[in-house]
């Protein structure tokens, strides 16, 4: 009918509406009342055109990694009033999704002559403050020199990394240094807790002589267990998704990427679903503890 419709619409000009209406068998009234709807419509295909660029770009800022979800979340911040299912049709019907993560290999190797520390978490990856409790581990990235390591450590509060370190290698020093970076910008308190897998680097004599002479205390969990650490685990998922899985022609890009994922849109950027504060970044987290303090 409304191909009927539009034929009319299209030949108004040349011959009255009365005449076509009752040439094509249809109630003048019924023409009438879909040439007020497609206006109607018209104008509803503008607003979701406009919907579907603000979405685009969102998408695009987040280096495409944000669903329907994160989309709904920076457009409200962004002031656009609107509906999560519409954002859902309009993705699907556009082509636009988030990235899925997908499953790592573990580079945990445990020292069987070490006495790893007890578990001081026992898979409760929450903190009331930031500062109390982190998270660390170290994943790896394939570059044409050969591997780039990272080694990060996470604040369970806010989810910021405060600490992390690049080397072409995993020893003890590479956890260390990453360990000495959190101390220095994280405002960590007295016995905080460093928590880890049973991995050689954590159970090493040197660091937990660099964290008890930090004044924190080393945990560790399970080894094989990536339960026991799954805080750190979901976000390698994370940078490992959203930089993109690939070969980098050397270390010193893969550093690059790195430093500018972490530095300029995870812990500042990406948001992150709060339980009682909804989408914020991790910095937005931490200055919500701030003054909540």
């Amino acid at each position: 009918m409304s191909e009927i419709y539009r034929f009319i619409a299209a030949e108004k000009a040349t011959y009255p509406v009365a005449l076509l209406c009752r040439i094509l068998g249809v109630p003048r009234s019924s023409f009438y009342a879909w040439a007020d709807g497609e206006e109607a419509r018209r104008r509803r295909r503008r607003a979701d055109d406009a919907l579907a660029h603000e979405i685009t770009v969102v998408h695009l800022a987040s280096r495409g990694a944000y669903g329907v979800p994160r989309v709904h979340a920076e457009l409200r911040r962004l002031g656009h009033e609107v509906n999560r299912k519409r954002i859902e049709r309009l993705m699907r019907e556009h082509g636009i999704a988030g990235i899925t993560r997908r499953r790592r290999r573990s580079l945990t190797r445990p020292d069987k002559q070490a006495r790893p520390a007890p578990d001081l978490l026992g898979r409760d990856f929450t903190a009331d403050r930031p500062g109390t409790r982190l998270v660390g581990d170290i994943t790896y990235l394939l570059t044409e020199e050969g591997w780039l390591y990272l080694a990060c450590w996470l604040d369970l509060a806010t989810r910021e990394v405060v600490g992390y370190a690049m080397a072409d290698h995993h020893r003890a020093d590479l956890v260390v240094d990453a360990l000495q970076m959190a101390h220095g910008r994280g405002r960590l308190e007295p016995d905080c807790i460093a928590h880890s897998d049973r991995g050689s680097e954590y159970t090493s004599a040197q660091f937990r002589s660099e964290a008890t002479r930090l004044g924190m205390r080393a945990s560790t969990g399970r080894t094989g267990s990536c339960y026991d650490n799954a805080a750190a685990e979901s976000f390698w998922a994370v940078l490992k998704a959203e930089i993109g899985a690939r070969i980098w022609p050397d270390r010193a890009t893969a550093r690059g990427e790195v430093f500018s994922f972490i530095e300029t849109f995870y812990n500042r950027r990406r948001l992150r679903k709060h339980p009682s504060w909804g989408y914020l970044t991790p910095h937005e987290t931490r200055q919500r503890h701030t003054l909540a303090a």
